[in-house]
Order: structure tokens, then C-alpha cells, then sequence
């Protein structure tokens, strides 16, 4: 089934060229069964590239969808045009009184501030305690994973060494949870992020159950008892490329502390095409999540 998104948004064109269905606001109001309603609160820089990753992600289930993005109010961007932010982005202010199945909170390049020192960060704690009562289930993603960890549960950040890049195996730790149904034993997952959750705050939590971790990137998945939180440390979102630019913009800043992503280039030579090694399970994690957090146990019609 199509995603449903505005029909002049810049992604849908791409999306249309890889074969992937998406229906724009027109024809969707001719249907007769309601989609599963996403709000994708994206705090990552350049928001066109993770808007396409993202509704890729999402296309690969039988669920009509209609995606919301959503911005802060407190925060101007930097490397988006206004004009695109202010055709294709709504405000918490505008969606505040609604319900929506699901809730994803992106990564955002601000790891090395303190939460509380985050510009917009009394507004995003606004949008994680609005989402307790209006949402079915919430994915959080890298330093979104991180700030929800800190602000449901007071899980600390601490600052690695230097920047965790690359592609990193994993092993999966409860297969008893439909969010790891379908993974194999191992699998890979990009990871791109100077900081992390303190592991052990999260182990130490019983209302979190860790799915999947790696010896080299730590704690990947963890999800509440209740399934209505989960927290993605790496980036399952990202496409062949991503990792790639983000090195080279790094080395253009002159920035020290990176090292060139890990298991990424062939013979690590970065000038050879990546290596795409987990889409596959990255597109499980979007389907099961949807399937069994969020379509599942959302209701027919929101009180």
C-alpha cells in the first residue's frame, strides 16, 4: 500500500523512479478505510535527505500511511530552506490537539550539548510528554533515542572517545519481541554519533528490555515493557551513501577526531562504492514496528 505525502514534496519524485507507491493528498481523499497516521518530528540538518529515507523506510509494508512532518517551533534551520520547511512542516502548536499511531523522533546533530542546553529542548520534552497520551508508539532514532532514554527514564549520555562511524554487527538478544521477529542472528547497522547512552542505566531499567547490541557499538535496541517507546541507537534509516558524505563534510571542517567509517568501504578505500549491507534488516525494524506497535494496538478511531 502507498505512502500518502503532499504531492509536490521533492521526495516523492525519487520515490516514484524506485518503484515505490506513493499516493498524494488528492487521490488519498478518495479512499474508504483509514491509514495509519505517522508524525515524523525530524531534527536531522539537511531534512530532504532524511525525509527520503525515512518514507523509503516506511514503504515496505502493506499499510497506507499518511506522514506528518513536524518541526520546532524554537529552532531555525540552519541547512533547509524556510520555503521548504514552510510548505512541507507543521508546528507542534498546529498538531497538538491530535492523535496519531505514530511517533518518530530523528537524530540531530547536537550530541555533544548537554540536553538542557539544546535550544529547543523544553520543546521536544513537550512533544515526548504529549506523546504518552496521543500516540500509540514512538520510535526514536540515534541522539533521539538518546534524549528519550534520558527524559522518560533519566538515562545518562556519556561522550565516547571519538566519533563512532560505521557499519557494526550486532546480535539479536530476545526474539520473544515481534520488533526483532524475522532478524537473523546477526545482522549490520550504521552507527554515526560521538555519544551514547549509558549502558548501564538502561540495563539497570526494568521497564527496558534490550533486543540487539554489538561489542564494538554497544546497546543498538531497547524497547519498553510496554512497547509504546522504542529506542534505536544507530541510523537503520540511512541509504548507501550517508555515511560517505558525512565523512567527507568531516574532513572538509578539519575536523580530528573521525576515523573513516568501519566495515563501509571496500579495502577501505573510499574512493569505491559502500558496501550496503543492512537494508534488508533495517526495513524489518520499520514494518515490524508498524505492524506490531503501531497498527496493532492503535484504535480504529482515537477518542
Amino acid at each position: 500500500m502507498p505512502i500518502r505525502i503532499q504531492s509536490d514534496l521533492p521526495a516523492k519524485v525519487e520515490l516514484e523512479e524506485e518503484n515505490i507507491f506513493v499516493m498524494d493528498e488528492s487521490r488519498a481523499l478518495s479512499q474508504d478505510f483509514r491509514e495509519l497516521r505517522i508524525v515524523i518530528l525530524n531534527l536531522m540538518p539537511i531534512k530532504q535527505d532524511t525525509e527520503l529515507q525515512l518514507l523509503r523506510a516506511l514503504s515496505n509494508t502493506p499499510l497506507q500511511i499518511d506522514v506528518t512532518f513536524l518541526q520546532m517551533e524554537s529552532h531555525v534551520s540552519k541547512n533547509t530552506s524556510a520555503s521548504h520547511i514552510k510548505k512541507f512542516y507543521q508546528t507542534f502548536s498546529e498538531i497538538k490537539n491530535k492523535k496519531f499511531d505514530g511517533l518518530i523522533i530523528t537524530g540531530a546533530p547536537v550530541e555533544k550539548l548537554d540536553f538542557e542546553e539544546v535550544n529547543y529542548w523544553e520543546e521536544l520534552s513537550t512533544v515526548m510528554e504529549w506523546s504518552k497520551k496521543h500516540v500509540t508508539s514512538t520510535l526514536h532514532i540515534c541522539w533521539g533515542a538518546q534524549a528519550g532514554l534520558y527524559y522518560h527514564y533519566g538515562v545518562k549520555k556519556e561522550i565516547l572517545e571519538k566519533k563512532l562511524s560505521g557499519v557494526y554487527r550486532h546480535k539479536v538478544m530476545n526474539r520473544k519481541e515481534p520488533l526483532v521477529r524475522g532478524f537473523d542472528d546477526f545482522f549490520m547497522a550504521p552507527h554515526s554519533r560521538y555519544t551514547q547512552a549509558s549502558q548501564e542505566d538502561i540495563l539497570n531499567n526494568h521497564d527496558l528490555i534490550v533486543l540487539a547490541d554489538s561489542n564494538e557499538a554497544g546497546i543498538y535496541l531497547a524497547i519498553s515493557k510496554d512497547g509504546k517507546k522504542i529506542f534505536v541507537m544507530g541510523h537503520p534509516e540511512y541509504d548507501r551513501l550517508t555515511l560517505g558524505l558525512e565523512y567527507k563534510r568531516d574532513l572538509e571542517k578539519g575536523l580530528t577526531d573521525v576515523d573513516m567509517p568501519i566495515n563501509y568501504y571496500p579495502d577501505n578505500d573510499c574512493n569505491r562504492k559502500p558496501v550496503l549491507s543492512w537494508r534488508s534488516h533495517a526495513n524489518n525494524l520499520y514494518t515490524n514496528w508498524l505492524n506490531y506497535y503501531v497498527y496493532q494496538n492503535t484504535p480504529y478511531e482515537w477518542q
